[in-house]
């Protein structure tokens, strides 16, 4: 039996054989792996000393699934369609060899590492290792019969559950369910791995009736199956309008698990290669590879973050009560600074607030969370507590002398080394850094509402923020399981004016006589998680009003408020803390504000314009040419240059619909000649706000697109 391979080990212990796959950094399934460890199991098969076969993985890692970046280059369906069945063939063949096969999930056990492990005979895992099969994440369906053998094990319900939703499950679910065998210790997982390999030998157990391919007592009748599978499409299409993968697992489902077993994974092959060259998949998987690389700049390349381990944090309201949630759920000692003890009190309430999901779900038991508190937190309204903290982050009242009368204070209390990030959402940071010695500490850390959900990290470089300062921040954003992404400072940063961009056009489509409720509608259907009318009168339209006075100062002229915006300012009903913005919710349910309404219908006869009927599609591309071309001119002010990354922070920070990969990648997608020629339509309508971009004229002059794909 061959033993010379470069991702396989084999050792034979008492006619039992056991490969370990060691294909760092986490087993993934390269074609290079994949063709190793299927020429090691059928060798170790064919050979007459191996009685059973134990397959294991190393380090923290059975198999972590596929190597996507394998997946993203592939175009032409048919020919990975036929690479695709070649696993099939070769999980077939472990599945139904005489010789028994045992899976021996020592670690993470994901995606195509589940499905090799659904073929084997016998799965035993070690305590608390996460099981799954998260492919529809990546707009993908598992692919080496993951919908076929999965509900075979555990029924139909629960493995549309499992498979539709992509979540990761602990061992000890996994043989609740019934697709582990056993659970043991991670010290006893080979020995009872060989043990249940005994089983077979001994007759005790028979590979037969160990087929998962052959089992059909947990598959439901004809008809119950019709019934479930009706309730399930009709509850997907609610939840997961524009995808693609949750409605292809049904597919795979509903016409498969069916008596010929060939023809079902033959079947799931080709809805896997659908999925695979779509455009949903491009983009999601983009977005996983985007998320890995946040943070990865050459210029910390090979700085070693400072080491974090007390943090203080300067205010106790809403945000700073769920960054202290995240301080210590993550393990960071916190010290909550407020200005005096009334308003401590109420932010330590406010901390323990921000977990009640977290124990009404009974992630977290009361007792818990008191010890938690008790051990990890400290108060003070004192600023000479934060003399041993790490890193400071600041979340109090949106004023520069405020804010920068406590920085210099800081900086008398603090050691040198400490770093200072503010999180304020409009202030520029590097303004606010000029009152230190060292203006090279500070650096902008801003949460997104609520801090303690919202993945994104908006890391924000002021003029002179250091590197070493940079590198410990992307490792703090890391710590606290943020996707961190940084840009520099500018009005809004990244994130708020993008979403400006991307929002802003509304007010000259409304001015042309286009409904707004059809706007809202427009950008809901696009993948919006709300339109332009309800997100201002979320965020309060005063403050909209006034955001866009600055960018009109620091920007220039291209940012004038537009006179409607200032008469709709100008009524006073500024949103959902009024009572009334563009919609009323004084009834029972919102509804569109009259008193607003007549503000818009005074302007148009003001200016002689009549209503105007728009189709969906020329709202969205009004909107996201104006985002596009936003994106656009703060690559070109030095804001941020990194498309992925312009993504990532407004999928994870606004709600961007991840299944078109974000403004960027739609712009490539939409294709950047007509995004040229849509602003200029667009220009000559409405005026200078909608000129294209320099960048954006360039870049279709030289055929390129923002992703070099």
């Amino acid at each position: 039996m061959k033993t010379d391979y470069k991702t396989v080990k084999i050792e034979l212990v008492d006619g039992v054989a056991i490969l370990s796959m060691d294909n760092p950094p986490v087993n993934q399934m390269s074609e290079h792996f994949i063709l190793e460890l299927k020429e090691a199991s059928l060798a170790a098969l064919a050979d007459p000393e191996v009685k059973a076969l134990v397959i294991t993985g190393t380090g923290k890692n059975f198999m972590a699934g596929a190597d996507v970046t394998q997946l993203l280059p592939v175009t032409d369906k048919a020919p990975f369609v036929e690479k695709l069945m070649e696993v099939h063939r070769w999980f077939n063949a472990l599945e139904q060899d005489p010789t028994p096969v045992v899976a021996a999930i020592n670690g993470n056990c994901l995606g195509g590492g589940m499905e090799l492990a659904l073929a084997c005979n016998y799965r035993v895992a070690a305590s608390g290792v996460s099981v799954g099969l998260p492919e529809v994440k990546l707009g993908l369906l598992p692919g080496s019969a993951g919908t076929q053998r999965m509900p075979r094990l555990i029924g139909l319900p629960d493995a549309l559950d499992l498979i539709t939703t992509g979540k990761f499950i602990k061992a000890e679910k996994g043989f609740s369910l019934g697709f582990i065998d056993e659970v043991a210790p991670a010290d006893q997982l080979i020995d009872t791995a060989l043990a249940g390999a005994k089983k077979f030998l001994s007759r005790e157990l028979d590979i037969r009736t160990r087929m998962a391919s052959r089992r059909f007592d947990r598959l439901p009748s004809a008809s119950e199956k019709e019934h479930l599978l009706n309730y399930v499409k009709m509850e997907t299409a609610k939840k997961a309008k524009g995808y693609v993968a949750p409605f292809k697992i049904i597919e795979a489902m509903e016409k498969g698990l069916s008596m010929d077993f060939e023809a079902d994974i033959a079947l799931e092959a080709e809805l896997f290669g659908d999925c695979l060259v779509s455009h949903v998949a491009k983009n999601l998987i983009g977005i996983f590879l985007n998320e890995r690389a946040a943070g990865r700049l050459p210029r910390i390349e090979g700085l070693t973050p400072a080491k974090i381990k007390k943090v203080g944090m300067l205010g106790g309201g809403v945000m700073g009560s769920s960054i202290v949630h995240l301080l210590l759920s993550h393990g960071f000692e916190a010290v909550l600074w407020e200005i005096n003890q009334e308003a401590l009190d109420k932010a330590v309430g406010a901390v323990k607030k921000t977990f009640a999901y977290k124990l009404k779900t009974k992630k977290l038991k009361p007792d818990q969370l008191e010890s938690l508190m008790t051990e990890k937190l400290t108060t003070a309204t004192d600023l000479a507590a934060m003399a041993d903290c790490d890193l400071i982050i600041e979340a109090v009242v949106e004023n520069m002398e405020v804010k920068q009368d406590i920085w210099k204070k800081l900086e008398g209390i603090c050691r040198p080394e400490v770093v200072f990030g503010t999180n304020t959402s409009a202030l520029p940071i590097t303004d606010m850094a000029t009152v230190l010695a060292d203006p090279g500490r500070m650096i902008g850390l801003h949460f997104f509402n609520p801090a303690e959900r919202m993945p994104l990290l908006e890391i924000i470089c002021a003029e002179q923020t250091s590197d070493q300062t940079l590198a410990s921040s992307v490792a703090f954003g890391r710590a606290i399981r943020k996707v961190p992404v940084v840009v520099n400072d500018g009005p809004g940063f990244y994130v708020s004016r993008q979403l400006g961009g991307l929002m802003g056009g509304s007010v000259f489509l409304v001015a042309d006589g286009v409904n707004s409720m059809a706007i809202e509608k427009a950008m809901r259907s696009f993948g919006m998680p709300m339109g332009p009318a309800t997100l201002a009168d979320l965020t309060g339209i005063d403050i909209n009003y006034h955001v866009n006075q600055t960018f009109a100062k620091r920007l220039g002229p291209r940012y004038d408020v537009h006179p409607l915006t200032e008469a709709i300012f100008q009524l006073g009903d500024y949103g959902r803390k009024t009572g009334r913005g563009y919609f009323d919710y004084t009834g029972p349910e919102p509804m569109p504000n009259q008193r607003l309404q007549k503000v818009v219908d005074d302007y148009l006869a003001a200016n002689k314009v009549q209503p105007k009927e728009m189709s969906q599609q020329e709202i969205i591309d009004a909107m996201l040419a104006l985002a596009i071309n936003e994106a656009a001119l703060m690559m070109e002010q030095g804001i941020c240059d990194r498309p992925a990354d312009m993504d990532l922070a407004m999928i994870y920070g606004t709600g961007f619909p991840p299944y078109r990969g974000g403004i960027l990648r739609y712009a490539d997608q939409w294709g950047l000649p007509n995004v040229l020629a849509k602003l200029e339509e667009l220009e000559a309508a409405y005026g200078p706000r909608f000129a294209p971009a320099g960048l954006i004229k360039k870049m279709t002059a030289d055929n390129q697109t923002f992703y070099q794909m």
